[in-house]
């Protein structure tokens, strides 16, 4: 899921996958510098998207992107390791009963469900905390496509207009 996200988010700009050494050129992260002043940086584990194991990555919030790397050091060189724009993203809520680990907490998008684990219940709910008001910010409730314009619409009657008082009471 990580990697086809990784994809959309890099694809169009003629990136590919997130070993492409022309991502390294300093638009690795879409146009977001995420080599400084993330929203929330720390360490968080991360459950393989093919491989399930777990591995330790240093995770970048910024701009409504959630960026991964193998260590702490990113510069404005750096290749992340994936990237989940978190405006696909619907749910993000503790998850230790779904996993049986202690600190875990799932991110979901419509296709996938991802799980990662803090180092403490406080680093947890910060993390919860941070994506889900970077969800709410980057989220947009409807889309152009959703959007139906009445007044262009052929042939469509006008919504009926609601009564005034004098026109509802019978006249003496």
């Amino acid at each position: 899921m990580a990697v086809s996200l990784w994809r959309a988010v890099m694809g169009a700009a003629g990136g590919g996958g997130s070993s492409s050494s022309s991502a390294a050129g300093g638009d690795a992260g879409g146009g977001v510098e995420f080599w400084h002043g993330g929203e929330r940086t720390g360490w968080l584990n991360k459950q393989g998207e093919y491989i399930k194991t777990w591995r330790r990555r240093w995770f970048v919030l910024k701009q409504g992107r959630l960026f991964w790397f193998k260590d702490a050091a990113v510069t404005r060189g750096s290749v992340p390791r994936g990237v989940i724009p978190v405006a696909t993203c619907l749910t993000v809520k503790g998850a230790e009963d779904v996993i049986n680990r202690q600190f875990a907490f799932e991110l979901s998008t419509p296709t996938d469900t991802m799980y990662f684990i803090a180092d403490s219940e406080k680093e947890k709910e910060e993390w919860i905390n941070s994506i889900g008001r970077s969800i709410v910010q980057h989220s947009r409730s409807v889309t152009d496509a959703e959007v139906v314009d009445y007044d262009s619409r052929p042939n469509s009657k006008p919504p009926p207009q609601p009564k005034t008082s004098e026109e509802s009471e019978p006249s003496a």
